[in-house]
């Protein structure tokens, strides 16, 4: 099946599995767009060996497309160029996923700018569609797939996603220009609902298959599902999540890099999971817990990852957009702690030898 758009060596790395981060949005204590700051976090995630970046999702704020900062199309623009400069100097071809909102007419437009941007991708979020039947979601997946290749996306519900089916997934799988769905439900159940679907329609090997789960990402990764297929040949078929598109992937990328490493080489090697790599995937979600502000249906999600790469020294504050996005009552407190807790989850001495570079 051929994938419009996708370069060869782009779609080779999305299929072996990678580290994408979702990318924060660089401001200043005006709340103004700080260019100088956005190029460090791009060189920062290159260096650290991420496979790509995702930009314009909820990391970097929905708000970017309120007119009022009219900020999607400088942002992204600028993201996208930064990618295309640095990557050079790393012998690499990161993939360039964007993100995607609104109805067919917005989700059209925006499609058009990724693709004259270089942007291999464009992660659709449906939280547009929030009562909308499966079918009216499924023609406007369609359409904005004729215009660049679709990362799906299974945002949960409490951050305004919606319960999608397993009916639903199966038909979205069947979309010829689908190449990675993004499962972040934080649910097992539904989580289960995409990988059954995308072995039952046949593309298993096809498409690529990222968490989101930031409470499950490296036991995502460890897992193979063997799943009875109900149609075609009724074989079973064996599918894995092989990388992540991660808000918490943002923070401490140098990390994530080797913990993927680590997880991609027990997952190929069928080896025992040792009791390590388990206590070291619950680490990774308490500190999740506390960066994401789970205790406050993540109220302060984004001022976390913000806080995160303040203390590292990439930002000069936690601003959003919003002014009401700030961090919640004691959340500072609870990162202090993941940090004297988990320390090797950091990637501190990393930044620290090589952000005056990347600010410059």
């Amino acid at each position: 099946m051929h994938i419009q758009n996708l370069p060869s060596e782009v779609l080779t790395t999305l299929r072996e599995g990678t580290v994408i981060p979702a990318i924060p949005l660089a401001l200043d204590a005006r709340r103004q767009y700080d260019p100088r700051r956005q190029k460090a976090l791009v060189r920062y995630y290159l260096d650290a060996g991420a496979g790509g970046l995702a930009v314009g999702v909820h990391t970097t704020q929905f708000e970017i497309r309120d007119p009022k900062f009219d900020l999607f199309e400088p942002v992204l623009s600028s993201v996208s160029r930064l990618m295309d400069e640095h990557a050079p100097k790393r012998g690499i071809h990161p993939i360039k996923i964007g993100g995607i909102c609104g109805r067919t007419d917005q989700a059209l437009k925006e499609a058009e700018f990724l693709r004259t941007h270089g942007y291999h991708a464009g992660l659709l979020s449906l939280s547009a569609f929030p009562n909308d039947p499966i079918e009216t979601l499924l023609d406007h997946c369609r359409k904005v797939a004729e215009v660049l290749p679709l990362f799906g996306f299974y945002l949960q519900p409490s951050v305004g996603g919606r319960i999608l089916p397993y009916e639903f997934w199966l038909k979205f799988a069947e979309i010829e220009n689908v190449v990675g769905i993004k499962i972040a439900p934080f649910n097992r159940y539904q989580t289960l609902d995409v990988v059954r679907a995308v072995c039952d329609s046949g593309r298993e090997q096809e498409i690529a298959l990222y968490t989101g789960n930031d409470d499950h990402i490296l036991l995502d990764l460890v897992t193979e599902y063997r799943i009875q297929r109900f149609r075609g040949s009724g074989r079973e078929g064996r599918v894995r999540i092989v990388g992540g598109l991660l808000g918490q992937w943002s923070v401490w990328t140098k990390k994530a890099v080797e913990h993927h490493r680590w997880a991609r080489e027990l997952a190929r090697s069928n080896s025992a999971i040792p009791q390590e790599y388990l206590t070291l995937a619950e680490e990774l979600t308490d500190a999740n817990g506390a960066i994401f502000d789970v205790a406050n249906r993540f109220a302060g999600c984004i001022a976390g990852i913000h806080e995160v790469l303040r203390r590292q020294g990439f930002l000069e504050g936690t601003w959003c957009l919003n002014p009401k996005e700030t961090l919640s009552l004691g959340q500072a407190e609870e990162i202090s702690r993941i940090y004297r807790s988990y320390p090797h989850l950091t990637d501190d001495a990393f930044v620290q030898e090589h952000l005056s570079e990347w600010l410059t």
